[in-house]
């Protein structure tokens, strides 16, 4: 795995699918600029999941950041990730670079084959079979490499994938960034690390031990060296849910609030205080070579939270 840097980047993840309107959405990204955070992200999900009651509301992931981009001034702001069966690839590469050249450069795209069939069946969107929807990404990640990278602004081109087909397909409206970043993720042995290794400039491991991010990451260097790429190129990234608190009292507190049971977070997140969560930041940077964390904050009314990560944890990473 690609050598570790002395710091590790700390980016703001959210998940406005569990209730969130835009405006709770933009107080959260302007903390996110004002305390020093790498990046403001949000998953790409429209269903609630869990015991929540989903209020005020759900948003669309490329919606709140085109509104965001008008809106912050510094911060950088993704997905993670977006869902690749809910946007055909065309007009997502369009709507991604728009809101690219609106941010002046600030967005990076997370792109996932898509996974919760409860969601998919709630809005009426179709879920293909597993197989299919891996060749369909991998097809969305060929043709955007076309689109932005592979062909003369002003040509056209035609490609046939697994399920895809263009025809006199024209250059699309381009990021302003030369290489947009794009993230890949997951837990799979073969295909999305291959995927990474192709196309991505991060590879992001969600919600897993220092160990198994570890032996995750041993797949995608297994990719790199099948496609001759360095795998010191490819950052790679952990998400984890934070927790953080100076006392028992708050740190109960933190938990009952999103529903999740103290002792389980201690073991499988990021929970404690911030000597605790510093010294679980940097097991994933010493065993695993993570450079940059994403921190779920799922109670995004505790902007608190958000100033005492930034405050005890961010500067000793």
């Amino acid at each position: 795995m690609p050598a570790n840097s002395d710091r590790i980047e700390l980016r703001v993840l959210t998940e406005p699918q569990q209730g969130s309107n835009y405006r709770m959405l933009l107080d959260i990204a302007k903390a996110t600029e004002e305390l020093g955070y790498g990046a403001f992200f949000r998953s790409d999900h429209y269903l609630k999941m869990g015991g929540v009651s989903g209020e005020p509301g759900v948003t669309d992931a490329w919606i709140t950041l085109a509104g965001l981009a008008r809106d912050t001034n510094t911060v950088r702001l993704g997905t993670l990730l977006t869902s690749n069966t809910f946007r055909h690839i065309g007009p997502l590469a369009v709507s991604v670079a728009q809101v690219d050249e609106m941010s002046g450069g600030r967005v990076e795209l997370g792109l996932g084959a898509g996974w919760y069939d409860d969601e998919h069946t709630a809005f009426g969107i179709p879920q293909p079979s597993v197989k299919d929807r891996f060749d369909d990404l991998e097809d969305s990640l060929e043709a955007l490499d076309k689109w932005w990278y592979r062909n003369e602004r002003g040509t056209t081109f035609d490609y046939t994938g697994h399920n895809l087909q263009l025809r006199e397909s024209p250059t699309l409206t381009r990021p302003v960034q030369e290489q947009l970043p794009l993230i890949v993720g997951g837990h799979g042995k073969k295909r999305t690390p291959s995927f990474a290794a192709r196309f991505a400039t991060e590879f992001n491991v969600p919600f897993s031990p220092a160990a198994d991010t570890a032996r995750i990451n041993g797949y995608v260097d297994s990719a790199c060296a099948e496609v001759d790429r360095d795998p010191g190129t490819l950052l790679r990234s952990a998400a984890q849910v934070i927790c953080c608190g100076t006392s028992d009292e708050e740190l109960a507190r933190r938990a009952d609030a999103i529903g999740r049971d103290l002792d389980e977070l201690r073991e499988n997140g990021l929970a404690g205080t911030p000597e605790e969560v510093v010294a679980k930041a940097r097991s994933y940077a010493d065993e695993a070579g993570v450079s940059r964390l994403y921190l779920q904050f799922l109670d995004m009314t505790d902007l608190d939270h958000l100033a005492l990560v930034a405050d005890k944890v961010l500067p000793e990473l």
